[in-house]
């Protein structure tokens, strides 16, 4: 009797972990989105220095918190990945720019990293879809919602950049304004 208890608790102990176990194509698929975000906070750090550096108190500050934000992302893929049965890894960064053009651009490059952002995003649900991860899935969609706000941010911020042009006044008051401007709210 007992060892039927016994063979009982372990089996169901087995099966817990085979559900809520990741497979390896989903796990790596997490531990390259946990490499993007890394990257993303990276390259938007190296983008506040560059602001800084050029008296843009206001996008200084909107980028730093922009980097704050990418890498509590990676945190947050970090923890379900081990949650999960995984493994995280984190990963080796790439050298980000240390100088930009010019503040068009610096937001373009944020559109641009943004959008690529989500196609991987787009993948990794591509492949938990595949492999029947309904649970991943349904945790990567609030990185799905999370890339819309922060595209749509980046179009709102070059369209503004478009209105000022070269007008000095235009800039000083941007910088001003995007203080108060928040990347995509978490």
């Amino acid at each position: 009797r007992e060892l039927k208890i016994i063979l009982l608790i372990l089996f169901c102990n087995f099966i817990k972990k085979l559900i809520t176990m990741l497979t390896k194509k989903v796990e790596n698929a997490l531990n390259k989105q946990i490499e993007h975000e890394a990257n993303a906070s990276q390259f938007y750090l190296a983008m506040a220095s560059w602001a800084e550096t050029k008296g843009l108190e206001g996008v200084s500050s909107f980028f730093y918190r922009h980097s704050d934000e990418e890498r509590e992302h990676m945190l947050k893929l970090i923890k379900y990945v081990n949650e999960r049965g995984g493994h995280a890894i984190v990963p080796s960064l790439a050298k980000p720019p240390k100088v930009f053009d010019c503040l068009s651009h610096v937001f373009q490059d944020l559109l641009d990293h943004e959008v690529m952002v989500s196609r991987e995003i787009n993948k990794v649900v591509d492949i938990c879809l595949k492999d029947k991860d309904y649970t991943t899935h349904n945790f990567m969609q609030w990185y799905v919602a999370e890339q819309i706000e922060e595209e749509a941010l980046a179009r709102h911020i070059l369209d503004k950049l478009k209105l000022i042009g070269d007008d000095k006044g235009g800039l000083y008051l941007f910088d001003r304004d995007i203080l108060n401007m928040n990347p995509a709210k978490n």
